[in-house]
């Protein structure tokens, strides 16, 4: 077993990690930014490298700054979190050739399942359901139509590289489809750095449904279970939980069996996700796209199984076998994203943190990237804390989680802790029958301002 680990992340996946690295007598080496210098994950370390600016291009997306520190501090191994480099193969093979061990799956898997287009094609050919969509790039936007008269209206249009939801809109006709061509294509160059785009059937009042995946040292892949990621705003989750109150035991066995052909697929190692569009009404599902890392909603597949992933991805880069002999999820779990933003058109307002008070008690869990006295800076991704709740069942789930969100107080930024005392209230979102669309729905039909914190 490797002795330490760099964290090449920030924020409260950089505090996540370190605290499983820590609790398992491993060194955790923190990298940073002149911006989060005063952040909890600097403090929590056991080491802590200032690698540049502000800017992540700088600092967080500098290969040779992280490198840089992971030589200095004689780091063994790399835990790349989310997001920034966790799937960039080109990175990790630089990882790999520096003679430090990278805590992800192989660089051949994450370029093969990098490429939406790729992954789709690899899934069919590995007998996982797609939706029906384009095979190649598509270049033009006459191709674009041309492929949509074969698909039929409507599709989705979205950028084949990067995620977060970055380039995607729906079209439901042939104008529409032009300007959403055009746009993906301007995104997919811009934040991605290659034009490439895909267009697919647009699944109808939809479900976001992802299954949890380790594949493991000896080459098993096992699927944990399964988590609804459908409360979205901008096609970007703020909501996840686990397990679907949409998927019934039957679907959930079908979704668990392809995602672990998925992950044989490409001969998978370590933490992985298969996201996938469920109709409910037809109880059926087709294969999205698969994420190389750690997911940001996470926490609802720990709290549902008792399993540490972030644990397991560590063993499993060592080559050892994971702490678990069965998996056996039990309960109901939900995770909010309390970003600093807005809480009505869900727009980021960075700020100094004046009252950071957060809910605590049984089934009751807050990560955190920052606490009072810190500033919210402009440069990044403004999510703040994951507020996960668990109970026996989704109910008692609810309930806990409306006390936990009304307890939690953070005054200075912008934040969207009210929209979740919304939502908790929310007929569609109790009831467990929403989809992708429910947050849109919420904001057509609401006729007063939310509550403010």
């Amino acid at each position: 077993m490797f002795e330490s680990v760099l964290v090449a992340n920030r924020g409260e996946i950089a505090s996540r990690v370190i605290r499983t690295v820590r609790a398992m007598g491993l060194k955790a080496i923190a990298v940073h930014s002149e911006a989060d210098a005063d952040l909890p994950f600097v403090a929590e370390a056991d080491e802590a490298v200032l690698i540049g600016p502000a800017d992540p291009a700088g600092s967080y997306l500098d290969q040779d700054a992280v490198l840089e520190a992971a030589a200095r501090t004689n780091a063994q191994a790399v835990h790349p979190g989310y997001g920034f480099l966790a799937e960039n193969a080109g990175f990790a093979r630089r990882v790999a050739e520096a003679g430090l061990v990278w805590i992800g799956p192989d660089p051949a898997a994450i370029e093969a399942l990098g490429d939406k287009i790729n992954a789709r094609n690899l899934m069919e050919k590995a007998g996982v359901p797609v939706a029906a969509g384009t095979r190649e790039p598509v270049r033009t936007a006459e191709e674009a139509v041309a492929a949509a008269a074969v698909i039929g209206y409507p599709v989705m249009v979205k950028a084949a590289a990067g995620g977060g939801g970055i380039g995607m809109s729906v079209a439901r006709d042939d104008r529409e489809l032009a300007k959403a061509f055009a746009s993906a294509r301007s995104r997919a160059e811009r934040f991605f750095g290659g034009p490439d785009v895909l267009v697919e059937r647009y699944v109808e009042r939809a479900r976001h449904v992802e299954i949890q995946i380790l594949g493991l040292a000896d080459g098993t892949v096992l699927a944990l279970g399964d988590r609804d990621c459908s409360v979205q705003r901008r096609h970007q989750k703020i909501v996840e939980e686990a397990p679907s109150p949409g998927v019934s035991p039957a679907l959930r066995e079908r979704m668990l069996a392809a995602a672990v052909r998925a992950g044989e697929a490409v001969g998978y190692r370590g933490a992985g996700t298969v996201e996938c569009l469920v109709d409910p009404d037809g109880q059926d599902f087709v294969f999205l796209e698969m994420n190389t890392r750690l997911q940001v909603e996470h926490p609802v597949t720990e709290l549902t199984t008792g399993i540490d992933l972030v644990e397991q991805q560590l063993l499993i880069a060592a080559g050892r076998p994971v702490s678990f002999a069965r998996v056996e999820p039990r309960g109901h779990a939900i995770e909010f994203r309390v970003y600093a933003e807005d809480p009505e058109r869900f727009l980021p307002g960075p700020g100094m943190i004046v009252t950071w008070v957060e809910p605590e008690g049984p089934g009751v869990r807050v990560d955190a990237g920052y606490a009072e006295g810190t500033r919210v800076t402009p440069f990044y991704d403004p999510l703040l804390a994951k507020l996960i709740v668990f109970g026996e069942t989704r109910e008692a789930a609810l309930e806990l989680a409306a006390e936990a969100v009304g307890a939690f107080q953070i005054v200075g930024p912008k934040c969207n802790l009210p929209f979740f005392t919304e939502l908790l209230g929310d007929p569609e979102f109790r009831g467990g029958a929403y989809d992708t669309r429910l947050v849109e729905r919420m904001r057509a039909t609401s006729s007063r301002p939310s509550p403010r914190a």
